[in-house]
């Protein structure tokens, strides 16, 4: 039997709304020293040329979207990708595909991405929630037995990130269930609450720069 879709509640489709909002004018700075840096990483360097801003189809919820990101590649693994399922995590192992804006800037305190932000006032994804996987990756874990991907709207951050440098008990799969789980058996506000508690975790994690190390 195919699980319900897991709520998503007025308190936590407010505390999304807001929140992004505010995340947005606080980040201001950061937004204008990231694009300042990628504007003059790309005058230097013929190599780091390209988009501002790329997109990357993902799933939220068994709907696809696509995700924005500020660009960390170079214009060589963009190429060589073309015409591949977007997924730059995958490239961005490498540090030799990443621009230095993204090297020095973007990954480790992942500002890439911020512009998800707009993502969620969009009512794409939520604050938080599984990251949003490529389409042939959920597909794949469906067959799996996995298909949460296909009941609950996909976060910027969850559970899984804010245990990055940590010995989690747990894998990410099981992290997100357990988040999930939260969702279906929690109140409104008490999902609300859960959200919060785990803004503040990423806050702490973004804040120790270490966004290369995962």
């Amino acid at each position: 039997m195919t699980p319900p879709r897991a709520p998503y509640p007025a308190a936590k489709l407010v505390l999304d709304k807001s929140v992004s909002l505010i995340l947005v004018l606080l980040f201001l700075p950061v937004f204008a020293i990231v694009v300042a840096a990628i504007v003059l990483d790309r005058l230097v360097s013929r190599r780091d040329r390209g988009p501002l801003v790329y997109r990357e189809r993902r799933i939220s919820r068994g709907r696809e979207f696509d995700l924005l990101k500020f660009r960390t590649l170079r214009c060589g693994a963009l190429e060589a990708a073309a015409g591949l399922e977007a997924h730059a995590r995958l490239l961005e192992a490498d540090p030799a595909n990443l621009t230095w804006a993204g090297r020095r800037i973007l990954k480790p305190w992942y500002f890439d991405e911020l512009p998800q932000l707009f993502n969620v006032l969009r009512g794409d994804m939520s604050l938080v929630g599984p990251r949003p996987w490529p389409p042939s990756m959920v597909e794949r874990q469906v067959a799996k037995g996995h298909d949460y991907r296909k009941h609950v709207i996909a976060g910027w951050t969850g559970l899984a990130q804010v245990q990055k440098g940590v010995a989690a008990p747990a894998g990410f799969i099981e992290l997100d269930l357990a988040y999930v789980d939260q969702c279906r058996t929690r109140s409104g506000l008490g999902v609300a609450s859960l959200d919060l508690g785990i803004l503040w975790r990423t806050v702490k994690v973004m804040a120790k720069g270490e966004g290369l190390q995962f």
